[in-house]
Formats: structure tokens, sequence, C-alpha cells
């Protein structure tokens, strides 16, 4: 630590953990005095090469005073920092600050030097980047805005780290030396950049843990059974190609083998590289497994291990130490408690979990906190799979148990890019970055569905065993948040698989319009009610009755699949008595054959206990969208395009070809004799490259089927609305400096404060929002000198806390004429609640008739800032009928929000009011976003009623509250959440 004599503690608010180009992790902190040796240890390790680059000379070692110089820093003037891997430096990188000169100096210079060095065996890892990002971000704090630095040309790898920083550059060449020159503040491009190479290390960190190389099992017992015995087990038995290694300091020394496997009483004791360790051994055990990995040069773990903070205070903390731990070798950790991974690809065939079968090969990604959840989703893939909708396979799978380091937004990153995966699904009790999450939810969605059911979300704390930043935010107004990030998101786990069998299997539906038909009125009805619940456009029902055949089926939905006012159909189909499976054959190579016809439109089947017709319908290995099968005379050609994501709507072209659908009978009906009893389907044969026949989902109930496709229909509109995400508008009348000065001058008074109404009005008035004046009334004298400033006809209202914007309590005395109705009114409201001090009435000059609103703005810690809209009164209030938005707002955004809550129809003319002002409504709207978004110290503003008239709106009452803003870490330089 520094000594006593240095300008500023130790910054440890500094440290961090960082993700690395490569998935590995390091760890960057401020260089002290204690770090002479690391420093020295360091220096020598680096080539001779580097140092020239560093030190524009020959420096084959740090004299003393180099030493002294380089971990002697005041944290302000000068600051070093390191990146460390096992404790010990891989990079340094420091700055000084300089005057005009280029001479040292103190502050208020706003300028540093900044200089790097990496050891050779660690470039080309990102640590560098890695560095500039949190060095930058220290030297703002410190009050620098610019960067120079001097290269030599032949040094084209740092130049370049400089290059692609994205930071406002400089470039000048003298005396042999290239200048940069750059400021600090971040731009549009440098978060860009930041963003990729985040994505970039995030994704390729999940990567390493789930496509292995080699695998360890630590704690794999002598005795059958056991966690970690089954684990090895199932790793074997999925056929995993690469290197497998049974693991227990228990083991006899002469013992090579168990149950097939090398064995080994350390992982120390294994030659050559491991990959993945799979930690199941007693929780008091694990830092020395944690130790012998790191030593070794594992990867990741997947600790399976319970007693962790799933097991209360002393857990936690040793749920702390196990991250840190880890993150000290550079590994990242599935889990603890984790039930496991599965990678289903052919080349790596990898079950690392307690799941007993290996899942299908397919194209679902499935993430779940909960290992209940998991083995709940994997049996409920199984049971559609099995005998229900046809084989459903899962590309990836990952149950993180407490979360305690790789969490659901890393698997995101992950399944952005992965080829395999089409749809993800995901379990969440919890989200530990909202911000980030949404802002990669939004970026997948717009490439490939993502179905989401949260968990513990009525409970108010996060589940026992993840530490979360907690929201203020109710969950209506986090899930708005998730859908306009083009989340679907569900309630249930059987709603999870109905949209994820849709999504997987089917296009996405061009709009809300579809045709039912079926063999069964009653169930046609059923499912057209359903329709109309779900906000869907269904058409009247076609019954083709019971003695509908196979044919009739083909021809009535080719008919409806070829009508342009049909975007989706729904068949119902019953038994038909004495068909049998050769019956359910026939009319599922009727349906397939008619839907192959036209693969633009979704096509669902509502069935009663017809096993062999679901089977029959999917009969396919794959389940992605608008997949392809080889025709039976021989496979098709390797180069045949795969689709990643399904179709968003009609303007993508379909495939331009399709084989032959297969005939009737080639496969048989019935339960397939392979499936087992077990939660989790048996292993099949790796599916082939080429694609494969469409599957079309079937449902056992019309109302599983049509929430599906509604869910399917509103994500294709989000498709469809992201492709043109609208713009924030600019406004002349705003004064953004003025509204900075006042803002300052009024947090100078203290950390948070409420502001008054003059104060208030002043400043929203410098944003464009002018509100009506309200003069204190506090005697009936008072309220007739007020009334005549204002000019009549004017209102009374009462503004304590208690009756605030209860005009149904009869608070409220609205077009008083004269002086006469004034003093009236004035004492009817003391005669019914009480003394003037307790009222603090008001008066206030009328505003236009129209529709009373609110708008409402906050700074939420978690999920950042928030606009939210709604109709003024009780009603709204009991119905929660508010709807949400992320600031900063686009005109899209402000459209759609004051459309989105479920009394807008009282805002667009309702039997036959007149309609309102929708485009001053919807500036108003934006306006508050970009004095929330411009000034972060504005954490709440509230507008309430707004009156919006059928010419203009009136803001009759407005609160603001000012505070310090909360701290920004998606601005922030790259890190992982610190333990």
């Amino acid at each position: 630590m520094q000594t006593s004599s240095d300008r500023h503690e130790y910054p440890a608010h500094w440290e961090a953990d960082v993700v690395l180009r490569d998935g590995g992790t390091a760890r960057v902190r401020p260089i002290t005095v204690d770090d002479a040796e690391r420093l020295v240890s360091f220096y020598e390790q680096v080539s001779d090469e580097s140092k020239y680059y560093r030190f524009f000379a020959p420096y084959p070692r740090l004299s003393a005073k180099d030493v002294h110089r380089f971990t002697h820093h005041d944290f302000v003037d000068r600051v070093g920092l390191a990146a460390t891997i096992g404790g010990e430096f891989v990079a340094t990188v420091r700055y000084d600050r300089i005057g005009a000169g280029g001479t040292p100096a103190p502050a208020p210079a706003d300028e540093a030097e900044v200089a790097f060095l990496v050891q050779d065996a660690h470039q080309g890892r990102g640590v560098a980047s890695a560095l500039l990002e949190h060095i930058a971000a220290v030297a703002r704090e410190r009050g620098i805005r610019r960067f120079a630095a001097e290269v030599l040309p032949a040094n084209t790898k740092m130049i370049k780290v400089f290059m692609d920083a994205g930071y406002t550059q400089k470039r000048s060449f003298e005396d042999g030396v290239v200048r940069l020159e750059f400021d600090l503040e971040p731009t549009d491009r440098s978060l860009a950049v930041q963003y990729a190479r985040e994505h970039r290390a995030e994704a390729r960190s999940v990567q390493r843990l789930l496509q292995p190389g080699s695998v360890a099992v630590v704690g794999t017992g002598r005795a059958p059974g056991g966690v970690g015995r089954s684990v090895l087990g199932n790793i074997r038995d999925a056929g995993f190609p690469g290197r497998l290694y049974a693991v227990n300091k228990a083991f006899p020394e002469d013992q090579k083998e168990l149950d097939g496997v090398p064995a080994r009483r350390s992982v120390r004791d294994i030659d050559g590289p491991v990959d993945l360790a799979v930690v199941a051994v007693p929780a008091e055990h694990v830092p020395e497994v944690v130790t012998e990995c790191g030593e070794h040069g594992v990867q990741g773990l997947v600790v399976v291990s319970a007693g962790y903070a799933d097991s209360g205070p002393d857990g936690r903390e040793r749920q702390r130490a196990l991250v840190r731990h880890a993150r000290t070798y550079g590994m990242r950790i599935i889990g603890p408690n984790a039930f496991g991974i599965i990678n289903t690809s052919p080349d790596v065939r990898l079950n690392a979990s307690l799941a007993p079968e290996m899942p299908r090969p397919g194209r679902i990604g499935l993430f779940a906190q909960s290992g209940a959840i998991g083995i709940a989703l994997l049996s409920r893939l199984h049971r559609r799979g099995g005998g229900v909708t046809g084989v459903t396979g899962v590309s990836t799978f990952v149950s993180s148990g407490n979360r305690a380091d790789v969490s659901g937004n890393d698997v995101l990153q992950y399944w952005y890019d992965d080829p395999e995966t089409d749809v993800a699904l995901m379990y969440l009790e919890s989200i530990g970055n909202p911000r980030k999450f949404t802002r990669l939810a939004r970026r997948t969605a717009a490439a490939k569905p993502l179905v989401v059911v949260q968990g513990a979300r009525h409970g108010g704390v996060a589940p026992q065993g993840h530490a979360v930043r907690a929201t203020r935010l109710p969950h209506a107004t986090v899930s708005a948040l998730l859908r306009q990030a083009g989340v679907i998101r569900v309630d249930t786990i059987t709603d999870l698989v109905d949209a994820g069998l849709l999504l997987a299997r089917q296009p996405l539906p061009a709009g809300p319009r579809v045709a039912i038909l079926g063999n069964s009125e009653s169930l046609g009805l059923l499912t057209y009610d359903a329709c109309l619940a779900e906000g869907l456009r269904p058409h009247p029902p076609r019954d083709l009755t019971t003695a509908a055949s196979a044919d009739d089926f083909h021809a009535a939905l080719s008919r409806a699949l070829a009508d342009d006012t049909c975007d989706a159909v729904v068949v119902t189909a019953i038994p038909t008595v004495g068909e049998g499976a050769a019956g359910d054959a026939a009319l599922a190579e009727a349906l397939r054959s008619a839907a192959a016809a036209v693969p633009t439109k979704p096509v669902l089947v509502v069935h009663v206990e017809l096993g062999g017709l679901a089977q029959a319908l999917s009969a396919a290995t794959s389940t992605a969208p608008q997949a392809l099968r080889p025709p039976p005379d021989g496979p098709a050609p390797a180069d045949t395009p795969r689709p990643t994501a399904p179709d968003p709507g009609p303007q993508t072209p379909p495939s331009a070809g399709r084989p032959a659908s297969r005939p009737p009978g080639a496969r048989p009906a019935g339960p397939p004799p392979s499936v087992a009893p077990s939660p989790v389907p048996p292993p099949v044969a790796p599916r082939a490259p080429a694609e494969e026949a469409r599957l079309i989902p079937a449902y056992p109930a019309a109302e599983r089927a049509v929430r599906a496709l509604g869910q399917a229909v509103s994500y294709a509109q989000w498709r469809r609305d992201a492709l043109d995400p609208g713009r924030v508008p600019e406004y002349e009348n705003i004064d953004e400096k003025g509204a900075a000065q006042q803002i300052a001058g009024l947090l100078a008074r203290g950390q948070g404060l409420t502001l008054g109404m003059r104060e208030t009005c002043e400043l929203l008035g410098r944003y464009g929002i002018r509100v009506h004046r309200a003069l204190p009334a506090p005697a009936p004298d008072d309220a007739v000198s007020a009334a005549r400033a204002i000019g009549y006809p004017v209102a009374l209202k009462a503004t304590a806390p208690h009756l605030r914007h209860r005009a149904d309590l009869g608070g409220v005395r609205l077009d008083l004429a004269d002086e006469e109705q004034l003093r009236r009114a004035y004492d009817e409201l003391t005669e019914l609640f009480g003394k003037p001090a307790e009222l603090r009435p008001v008066v206030q000059g009328m505003a236009p008739r129209g529709v009373d609103t609110v708008v409402r703005a906050v700074i939420d810690p978690a999920a950042g800032a928030v606009l939210s809209f709604g109709l003024a009164g009780a009603a709204t209030q009991l119905l929660g009928d508010m709807s949400h938005r992320l600031i900063p707002v686009t005109d899209r955004d402000a459209t759609s929000l004051i459309r989105s809550v479920r009394t807008a129809p009282l805002l667009f003319g309702w039997r036959g009011s007149a309609p309102v002002d929708a485009a001053a409504l919807e500036e108003l709207l934006l306006r508050v976003s970009r004095l929330v978004d411009d000034h972060p110290e504005v954490v709440a503003v509230t507008l309430e009623p707004v009156v919006v008239a059928p010419h203009g709106l009136s803001v009759l009452g407005a609160s603001v509250r000012l505070a310090p803003p909360p701290a920004r870490d998606d601005l922030g330089p790259r890190t992982l959440p610190a333990y």
C-alpha cells in the first residue's frame, strides 16, 4: 500500500477484473510501492525489442531509480496500473500529467503522457486495449481530458491500439517519432469499439467453457453414485471426443483408470492441457482444487458443489472468495451450485451436467439460473419431442446456479454469434445488470428470438445465492422495458417452451390476420375466441366437418395460405374414428406438403389426443426455421445454406428451393421405441448438415397455440419496427447550458433535494415545458388576490399530500367565475377537510378541457433512466395501466408510448369524444426525455396532471428532484462484476 506521505489514499475502486480477447481474465489494479519485486520480475520477462519500443533505446534492466519512479504514485498527477494474472504483472500502463511545454505539471493541467509495456507472451490478448480503457477512466476522474503518446513507427501494434480505440485523435510525425494526441471524452465510436471488444471477449470466454478439448472431473467418487461419478459417466456416455480425466486425491497411487477413463490423484498429475474442470468436491476443499487448476492452466470451471451463497452469509463470503481466487488465474466459473452445461454439437458432444441422458441435437439454446427449472425445461422439451410435437433439439444448455461469475449476459454474447442456435430460451430469477441485459437483448433479438420467463418476480428480493443490485422499478415496468428491447417475455415454463417451439420451427408472421380451419366447429370457435383475446384478427373459422379427409385438409390449408389477407393458419383436428396411425400419417403429410408450398407463413396445429399426428407432423430431427430435409434418395448438397434466425417477415424472400416432402408412411406412427422414461431424451444420431423438412408444431389446447402465435406476431412487428427505430428530435428553444448551470447551483446546497415550484418551473421552462402558474392561498383574501392576478375563471385546489391529485375526494373546485364563487368554494373546502394550513390551497387558472394524463421520468440505479406515461385517475392507478420506455426516447418511442396503455382509446375519440392533440403530447414526452438524458442529476420528474385538449396541452402540476447521478457502469471501462 502507499505510504502516508502520498497525496491520496489507495484508490481501491480502480481495481477491476476484465475479460481478455481470448476469453481469459486478468485483474487491473493500481501499482503501489509494494510491487517493486513484481515490476522487476515482469521487466526481466519482456523481450529486448519490446523494451526498445518502450524506451526508444536499449534498456536491458531497470535501475533502482526507475523502480522507485514506476512504483511511487500520487494517484492524481502520476498513476500506474498493472494487469495481473496469478498475482504477477503481465502488462503495465502509466500516465504523467504534463503542461503546455510537455513538462510535468500539476492540476489544473488537463493533458497527460501515457505509455504501455506488455509482456511478449501476452501480446495479442487485448491486454493493452483493456488497460487503455481503464487508465482513460482514471484520467477523466482526475480531471485529465487528453492523452499524448510518442511511439516509434515500427511499433505498429501499439499504434493500432491507440488508433482503434475510437477517440478523437490527432497524429503527427517529428524527429522519427509518431506523436498521437486524443481526447478522452467517450464518443459514439469509442463506445461502439468498447462494446464490440466486450462482445468478442465474453463470447469467447463462454465458448472456451462450452467447447473444451479436454475435461477433468474433480471429485469423482471411488464407489458408484455421487455427483462427480455421475457427471463423469454422463460425459463419457455422451461420446465426448476429447480427453477426459477422473480426478480424486483419494485414489490409490497405483490406480490408473476409472470406468474406462484415465484416473489421476490431482490435476497437476495430468499430462497435457486441461481446458475445463468440473468441480464436485465439498465446498471446503474447492479452494485447493482451484489452486491446482489455476497452476495447471485450466481455462474454466463448472462448480456443481453447493454450500455457498445458497447456504447463508458465511457461504456468500465463501462464494466471493471463490470468484476472486479463480479470476486470479484467469479462469471463469459457471456456478457454484450449478446443474452443469451441455453442448450437443456433433464435434463436441459434451454433457457435463447431472442430466442422465444427452438431449437431442437441435437449434434451441437454454439458459436457467435454477437447476430444478433446468431439469423441467429439458424434461418438457423431451416430452414435446417424444410424443406430442415431435423431435425437439437443444444446441447448448447452461445452468448457472448461483451465477457468481458467468451470467445470462455472457451466454447471450455467445448465442449471438453461435450458428448452431436459432432461438434462445432463458429462465431468469434475477438480472445482475439490467442496463447491459437490455442492450444485449436488443441486439440479439434483432437476429434471433429471445424468450424469457422471470422467476421470483413478485418477491421483491433476489433469490438466495444471487448478489445483484436492487431495482426500485416494479416488475410490470421491468417487463415493459424488456419488451421494448425485443424480448418475448412469458409467464410460465409452459409458455416458454410453446413459444420456443413455434419460433424455432416456423417463419415469423407478417401480421395479425389468422385463418382457422379444421374438422371441429367447437374447437374452431374456441380458437377464434382465443385469437381475439390475444389481440389477433381471426377470420371466421372454416368447418371442414368430421368427414373431412386428408385431401380436404390439404386443399383447405393451401387455399388459406394462398389468401393474401391471411398471415398465419391454425389447423384444428380431432380424431377420426377408425383411421388410426395410417390416417394420422396421411393427414400429417397433407398438412406438411401444403405448408411447404408457402414457406413464408406459419402453420400451427391444435390437436386433441392425436399423438400419432403430432409425431408425423414433426418427422424430422432439426428445429431450424424453414428447415429442409434431404430427399429419400440421397443427401442434400453440403453447401446448402442453413438459416440462423426466423424469417423477419414477407419482405424476406423464401428459400430458393425445397426438396420433396417425405412420403406417407416413411416414419411409423406411435411413440418411437428408443424413448426412455428418463426426463431427458436419449442420444440420437447427429443431425445432418443439410436442411430438413419444415416442422409444424402441434399444441394440445387452442389457448396455448394462439398465445404462442400472439407472441410471434408481436415479435415480428418489433423486428420490423427495429429497422427504423426513429430519431431524437432537436428543439431550438432548449437551453441545455443554462439548465446545467442552474442544476449545479442548486446541487451546491446539498446532495439531494426536491425543487420548489419556482425552481421547478424555471428548470422545465429551459426545455420548453411551461407549467401553469399556481399561487398559494393560505386565506380567503389571498385566494381572491391570486385570482385577480391570474384572471377568472380559476380553479381552487387542495395540495395536501393526502388530497393531491384526488379530485374524487372533492379537493378541487373548477370554473370559479368570480370572487363570490371563489369565497364560497374556499369555505366549503375548509369545512370539509380542515384548516387551510392542513389543506395547502392554491389558485390556478383554468386550462382547456381535455383528458388528464401523467408523465413521469425516473433514474433507476440498476435499469437506468425510464420514461412513463398513463392517464391520471384512480382507475389507472388501480390497474397499473402505465407504459414505459428507456431514455433517450425517439419519436417512434413517443408515438408508441401513448398508444400502449389500455386506456389509450380515451385519447383518440372514444365514444364520439374529440381526439386529443397527440402531437403535442408526444413532443412533451420527448422534451422530458431530453431533460433527463442531458442532465442525469435530474433523478425524478413528475408532471401531473397534464390536460391534453384537442388543441395543445396544459401542465398543471410538476415536481423535480435533483441528486448526484448514479454511476453509469455502461459508460466506463469493461469490467466483470466486483467481488
